[in-house]
């Protein structure tokens, strides 16, 4: 393991963001689920350490980080952190909500960036079919009542555990990562504060710009994620001019946390394929 961790806060937008860095070389940066924080890469950054400068923080409403007052940009957000770590250049990394972000950034600012992984995220506009999560109208319930701890369990069932499956075919230690992360941001009421109704959202939104991002994309989703999180994966790939797609079996929502070790061997390969690549023609 590399012995230059630090960790620290951000003045952002008037309230502290909560980061942490480590390693050297080309910058990557790891933005987490709508439902977690900055600790569920703990899997990754370690190991990504060992070949790249690492980055993560836990978004406004999440983790260590101040709760959110209102609305929150969480592009913007992304190009805050970059902007106060001095960060000119990176690959991205991010999951769900994250990943929606991270999308929304690199249709922002392309030249600063050189790879994208994209994990159990759709682009933004992007319309779900079908029918949503067995639990979500309860967790709504739920949240309505303020039963909090309700929200919660609901929460990471949704998902930690995927449609597919009960809370006890899921590696417990996942779960049990996972509960208290989550529970700081249900609560901060992060979801209906921050993230309901999003602050200044891309317009138009990404899912009718993925053909004008040139660099590098790999999106990658658990096989018992949500299906619709499967089918978001083919639309981006058919549209942006540089994507592939990979499935991790036996992961629904989080892959990393679940498989790390096909999740961590496939990015790793992947970035090393983008950073080679690097000012070629992709």
């Amino acid at each position: 393991m590399t012995s230059n961790r630090t960790s620290g806060t951000l003045d952002i937008d008037g309230g502290k963001l909560y980061y942490e860095s480590q390693g050297e070389g080309e910058t990557l940066v790891f933005a987490h689920a709508g439902f977690v924080d900055g600790g569920m890469w703990d899997s990754q950054f370690d190991e990504f350490a060992r070949h790249y400068r690492v980055v993560r923080y836990d978004q406004r409403g999440f983790g260590k980080s101040d709760a959110a007052a209102g609305p929150v940009s969480r592009h913007e957000e992304l190009a805050a952190v970059l902007s106060a770590l001095h960060i000119d250049s990176a690959a991205l990394i991010g999951c769900s909500q994250g990943g929606t972000a991270a999308l929304d950034f690199a249709l922002t600012h392309p030249a600063r960036l050189w790879g994208l992984v994209l994990v159990s995220a759709t682009p933004g506009g992007f319309e779900m079919q079908g029918e949503p999560p067995a639990a979500l109208m309860e967790m709504f319930g739920a949240l309505q009542q303020g039963d909090t701890a309700r929200v919660s369990d609901l929460q990471v069932r949704i998902w930690a555990d995927g449609d597919s499956r009960t809370p006890a075919q899921v590696d417990p230690q996942v779960r049990q990562q996972i509960a208290p992360m989550n529970r700081i941001a249900v609560d901060n009421g992060t979801c209906a504060v921050a993230d309901m109704e999003p602050l200044n959202p891309l317009d138009p939104p990404a899912a009718s710009r993925l053909s004008q991002l040139d660099i590098p994309v790999l999106a990658v989703v658990g096989a018992l994620d949500h299906p619709e999180l499967s089918r978001a994966a083919d639309v981006m790939v058919e549209q942006l001019p540089h994507a592939e797609k990979h499935v991790i079996e036996g992961a629904a929502h989080v892959p990393n946390m679940e498989q790390p070790i096909e999740f961590n061997r496939v990015v790793l390969d992947f970035l090393r394929n983008a950073e080679a690549n690097r000012g070629e023609p992709v």
